[in-house]
């Protein structure tokens, strides 16, 4: 039988419902369906007992009748079952930073990239520097939800995607979304949905895709989201051969490689839907989850740029730039050692350059691939390969031979990683250590791969000229004390203004 929770909204003196959120500050956007507000609240329904996005096309219940949630996991949490018209599990997703501390923010983002699959809480928070006890106290406090719970509900809403949009094995799905078992995953959407994984695909149509067409899997976002400016860097720095965009079809393509598996992808955007139609050519299904998070961060479709904007409203230097360019995100990067491989080659060089230097090392090293796109023939080489790689006589300096060798071996060996568990600043030390990568480079690198939303590369000649209005250069230490208001976005800062300056140029 399900245990309605009491009407009653969070009080900071009752960390135990602080999941709850003030329904009289969301009530436009819930009457109105607003878009913007998909994924930043959910909506618990007390007469049903059901959990709804703001955007679902049902009636909309009475303000007396509903209470609302940080988060999906914290409706879940709190005996509510997720509604099968909005399927909460497409929502744009809530960005882990905003209204959390750095702890909680940080704790979020690994178990979104599958942490919590791998190790324990205990470990999570040790990761952390955190008690387990505290990170669950902070946990209740700002998410609503324990770490485990957001991880089952993680995990809950994949598979309910994948049942919805592929004709995959149920035994592919539960695997795919993280479940150790097909017993515990028949019994967790028995618990949630009152209905078994093979009942709930019985009411799907529309499923069925062609031999070799790949599974497809569509991913909302929140508006406004300025992918053309993400494709148009993507696509002049592409690696020929790994990646090609195609900018009249609004898509992204480009070879990916886990462990000994190979294949394929492509991200279409779509803006009348919000949203990108995610194709992925992968042989191993258990890694579906692990290809759609990073595609995730690749474009940062989480972000809330309304959010970020209201932020730098307040400020003299940007505002005007953040009205000329909405929805500016943090392009990221499908692999480290790629963006790695390309900054340190870009160095003292031209972008085109290194794109060629690029391609010249996945032509030499990088494995032949025949996919679903004639225009995906490499696959860009492993750590370990580069790592033992011949690059002489391809055009590549000396000393940045060295130094891709260098890092290579210490991904290879596990000394570096890009997994996010590393604070910023650590992660720029270690990286630092090498010889022939400096501080620019560094940074660079952590903003492209951490999805870090303060990652800040301070050097960057273009950010402390774009950074003044007269056409100064900045030092250094001059436009890190600037930037100092910018926290905790200043990574979006980086990018409003590299905008600024190509559009300053393009003007003159």
């Amino acid at each position: 039988m399900f245990n309605f929770p009491s009407p009653l909204i969070c009080s900071d003196e009752s960390p135990e419902m602080t999941a709850l959120i003030n329904t009289d500050e969301f009530e436009n956007a819930r009457q109105s369906r607003d878009p913007r507000f998909d994924g930043r609240f959910f909506i618990g329904v007390l007469t049903t007992g059901i959990y709804c996005r703001p955007v679902c096309p049902v009636r909309i219940p009475k303000k007396e009748n509903v209470q609302l949630y940080r988060s999906a996991a914290s409706a879940a949490e709190a005996g509510f079952r997720p509604c099968l018209r909005c399927r909460p599990e497409s929502s744009p997703g809530t960005p882990a930073w905003i209204g959390a501390p750095y702890k909680v923010s940080k704790a979020l983002h690994l178990i979104a990239r599958g942490n919590l699959d791998r190790s324990s809480v205990d470990e999570l928070a040790e990761q952390l520097s955190i008690g387990s006890r505290q990170l669950s106290r902070l946990f209740q406090q700002y998410v609503g939800a324990s770490p485990i719970a957001v991880a089952q509900t993680q995990r809950l809403h994949f598979a309910k995607k994948l049942l919805d949009e592929t004709n995959l094995p149920l035994s592919e799905v539960c695997f795919a979304a993280g479940f150790g078992s097909v017993r515990r995953f028949n019994a967790v959407f028995q618990s949630t949905y009152a209905r078994s994984p093979k009942e709930l695909r019985k009411g799907v149509r529309g499923r069925q895709r062609s031999k070799g067409e790949g599974i497809r899997v569509r991913l909302s976002y929140r508006p406004p989201l300025d992918w053309k400016s993400m494709l148009a860097y993507l696509e002049y720095r592409k690696i020929p051969g790994v990646e090609y965009i195609d900018l009249e079809q609004n898509a992204y393509y480009r070879t990916i490689a886990i462990g000994e598996s190979v294949g394929d992808i492509c991200a279409q955007f779509s803006e009348i839907e919000h949203s990108v139609m995610l194709q992925i050519n992968f042989p191993d299904t258990r890694h579906l989850y692990h290809i759609v998070e990073k595609i995730r961060l690749l474009f940062d479709l989480k972000a809330d740029s309304e959010e970020i904007e209201r932020f730098f409203m307040n400020d003299a230097l940007l505002k005007k730039i953040v009205k000329k360019n909405p929805g500016t995100r943090v392009t990221g990067c499908w692999d480290g050692l790629e963006v790695t491989v390309r900054a340190i080659l870009g160095q003292q060089v031209t972008v085109k350059a290194a794109t060629t230097l690029a391609g010249r090392v996945a032509e030499r090293y990088g494995e032949n691939y025949n996919g679903s796109s004639v225009h995906l023939t490499r696959v860009f080489p492993a750590a370990e390969t580069l790592a033992n790689a011949d690059l002489n006589g391809m055009g590549i300096v000396g000393q940045r031979i060295a130094a891709i060798k260098a890092v290579a071996a210490k991904i290879a060996t596990g000394e570096i990683v890009f997994d996010g568990v590393l604070e910023t600043e650590e992660f720029v030390r270690r990286v630092c250590e090498i010889k022939g990568i400096g501080d620019w480079t560094a940074h660079y690198i952590a903003l492209r791969v951490l999805s870090d939303p303060d990652a800040f590369p301070y050097s960057d000649l273009i950010l402390r000229r774009a950074a003044t209005n007269n056409q100064e250069t900045l030092t250094p230490k001059a436009l890190l004390e600037l930037a100092e208001v910018w926290r905790p976005w200043r990574a979006y800062a980086v990018i409003f203004l590299w905008k600024h300056y190509q559009q300053i140029a393009r003007s003159k």
